[in-house]
């Protein structure tokens, strides 16, 4: 039998081998025999020796030979299944590659060593395997540890049903770790992007509404709220938060720069957001949409409205909004700014009512009333 070296291993050999004394060298001759075994030219009788000298090594007393021959056979697909779970329940040093690489092991293996409760160390390791199935994530999630929890959530690769996703946020809500592995996932459920939102702090707050499903009034809010905090000053030194074009880049470029976000940012009084969000969409300056919004003919507008391809049936809404803005200015009083949409939004509702969706008209009706009580 030889190895791409022209080595030759005969029954002497192995002898040899197996008396040697340096774990070192143990550990070179595990790596090279995991080498030789997969080489495809092997015969029948070849490939069940190297096997026997295999399974011998997976009882070597150093963790250091172990370790070697676990991370030499962690691509084996055609190892025999008893040296692939020999090595993936040993010692977190040994079993570590086998868990996070081994496609030898099935979601019934993975299972069983998960059920027997190793240490963290193993179930990292599964936690970290290029795919894992909604089943091996359930299991993860119920060891109810908070590093192997973030590192599963952390992993794109892992299927997460929503259910588990919640069960995660019921558990680990309040950890950062976990919660900002969740919001940085590619896609996240509704469900699960809502009750993230009285979680985290201002940063993901602004990650979420860039780069995940919220609804249109969850969404509005995070928006306004940033935005308010970063005019006002009321962001903590240090704290990144992105300026208003960095923020409409990220919207439009994650598909969340809706024309319904668009419409309730400019109704609730941000016309820095909504003239920003224009200039996105039509591909020029943000003094030029300022240009065409305030234009006091319609022309300008108009075009500009054509020009980022909102939608046609929702051109009144949006033109009455830009009037009505034009029209309402702050009072210059304490707590003007509320005032101020309160105006706004009764303008508007005024003018335009049955011009809005059901779901639109509700958000203002909501709004007003919030805003009224808070007047008075």
């Amino acid at each position: 039998m030889a190895d791409s070296s022209g080595v030759s291993l005969t029954g002497a050999d192995v002898e040899k081998l197996l008396r040697d004394p340096s774990a070192g060298r143990r550990a070179e001759t595990a790596q090279k025999i995991s080498n030789t075994y997969a080489d495809a030219t092997l015969s029948a009788e070849e490939r069940t020796i190297a096997e026997e000298i295999l399974r011998s090594m997976t009882r070597d007393a150093e963790v250091m030979v172990r370790a070697a021959l676990s991370e030499s056979l962690k691509d084996n697909i055609d190892l025999p299944k008893d040296i692939v779970l020999s090595l993936a329940a040993d010692v977190v040093e040994v079993a570590g590659p086998m868990l996070e690489f081994s496609k030898a092991l099935s979601d019934a293996d993975l299972l069983e060593i998960i059920q027997n409760k190793p240490p963290p160390g193993h179930q990292l390791a599964v936690a970290r395997r290029d795919t894992v199935s909604e089943a091996i994530s359930d299991a993860l999630v119920a060891t109810d540890h908070e590093d192997v929890v973030a590192q599963l959530v952390a992993n794109d690769g892992a299927e997460i049903s929503e259910p588990t996703m919640n069960r995660v946020v019921d558990a680990f809500g309040a950890s950062e770790q976990v919660s900002s592995s969740l919001v940085r996932r590619q896609t996240l459920p509704l469900t699960v992007s809502e009750r993230l939102v009285s979680l985290v702090s201002e940063s993901l707050r602004e990650h979420l509404v860039t780069h995940h499903e919220l609804s249109p009034s969850v969404a509005t809010d995070i928006l306004l709220q940033t935005r308010e905090r970063a005019t006002v000053g009321l962001v903590k030194p240090g704290t990144n938060v992105m300026d208003l074009e960095e923020m409409v880049d990220q919207l439009d470029s994650n598909g969340r720069l809706t024309p319904t976000l668009m419409l309730r940012a400019l109704c609730m009084g941000d016309t820095g957001f909504f003239e920003a969000a224009l200039a996105r969409r039509a591909d020029i300056t943000v003094v030029n949409a300022y240009t065409l919004i305030h234009d006091p003919g319609v022309r300008g507008f108009e075009a500009l409205y054509k020009r980022c391809a909102l939608p046609e049936d929702m051109y009144p809404v949006f033109r009455a909004a830009v009037d009505v803005a034009k029209e309402t200015d702050y009072d210059g009083g304490e707590d003007d700014q509320t005032r101020y949409r309160q105006r706004m939004i009764e303008r508007i509702l005024t003018q335009f009512e049955d011009g809005f969706d059901s779901e639109d008209l509700d958000f203002f009706i909501d709004r007003l009333g919030k805003k009224t009580a808070t007047a008075s």
